[in-house]
């Protein structure tokens, strides 16, 4: 090859697949796709303001109603609504609560937390595959019965075909 090709070559591949390979481009939008406008600077700083008050707040261990008020005053009004006061409700700790309780007290009181809750766990599946395996076996006999419903209809219309074919020779 003479010079002037491998020149050439060399510096197409540098101009071209090298830089689609150190900075490929983005596949371009499918056509249905609407593009948002840019959202203006007094619009990004309010986003950035409230993204950074949430993620403060996520450090916090119980999100409460003066971060959320939105989310809580769904809660609050239903709450309300069945005649029980939601600050005088007093809840169990949950599992995780009691896990962590457990692995401070070290592994003699974890067994037990651990126990209840593969046990909990046990108990849920096999409910469930109780109640999968019944409802599939009322599946079956309900398909079992129009099927025998729809042998029964045709040996009817079977016979009436005879007897009308008979009637008629």
């Amino acid at each position: 090859m003479k010079l002037k090709v491998v020149w050439r070559k060399v510096s197409d591949y540098i101009r071209y697949d090298l830089k689609e390979i150190a900075f490929p481009s983005s596949l371009p939008d499918p056509p249905h796709f609407k593009k948002r406008r840019k959202l203006t600077w007094k619009e990004r700083y309010l986003v950035l303001k409230e993204a950074s008050r949430l993620y403060c707040a996520s450090w916090v261990r119980d999100i409460g109603p003066d971060l959320r008020p939105n989310d809580y005053k769904k809660e609050w009004d239903e709450d309300k609504s069945d005649g029980v006061d939601v600050i005088n409700k007093q809840k169990e700790p949950s599992t995780l609560e009691d896990l962590a309780i457990a692995a401070r007290g070290g592994m003699e009181a974890l067994r037990p937390a651990l126990q209840r809750v593969y046990m909990t766990r046990a108990s849920a599946y096999r409910d469930g595959l109780k109640s999968f395996i019944q409802g599939y076996q009322e599946g079956i006999k309900e398909v079992m019965e129009k099927k025998e419903e729809y042998d029964s209809q045709q040996k009817e219309d079977i016979e009436k075909k005879e007897d009308t074919q008979k009637k008629t020779s």
